[in-house]
């Protein structure tokens, strides 16, 4: 199996551990009663680390098909390579740092992650783009 399809694929299971994440703060701010409800009712904001959970998990959600484009993209172009499975690395790692500092509220640095997982994108997208 092509790397950038197992990157893909932790990639599915870090969706996971942000959905649960961000679920496990919101149930324990509404109750389970509301976890397993219709959820139809107003409720009052989150709390700021349920928010916060749900941005970062939004903000995974933006990156995601853009990974998935590019990694599947690679191997069925045949243009998978060190430099692709390396970017994949990269912008999966990044992405797994990203969370805990989003959780803790830890500006500046996150942003320099995320920054860096967009250059491991870029390694992945390139040679779609430029490679002959």
């Amino acid at each position: 199996m092509a790397i950038e399809i197992r990157i893909l694929v932790y990639a599915a299971i870090l969706l996971l551990v942000h959905i649960f994440a961000e679920a496990h703060f919101k149930t324990k701010q509404y109750g389970t009663k509301w976890n397993m409800g219709a959820r139809d009712e107003d409720l009052p904001p989150v709390n700021p680390v349920a928010g916060r959970l749900g941005r970062a998990r939004g903000n995974f959600m933006e990156t995601l098909p853009i990974a998935i484009i590019a990694l599947l993209g690679v191997v069925v172009a045949d243009k998978a390579s060190a430099m692709t499975a390396m970017g994949g690395w990269i912008w999966l790692g990044a992405r797994i740092v990203y969370l805990p500092l989003y959780w803790a509220g830890i500006p500046v640095v996150r942003t320099l992650v995320f920054l860096i997982s967009l250059i491991g994108l870029g390694m992945v997208i390139w040679p779609l783009l430029f490679a002959g």
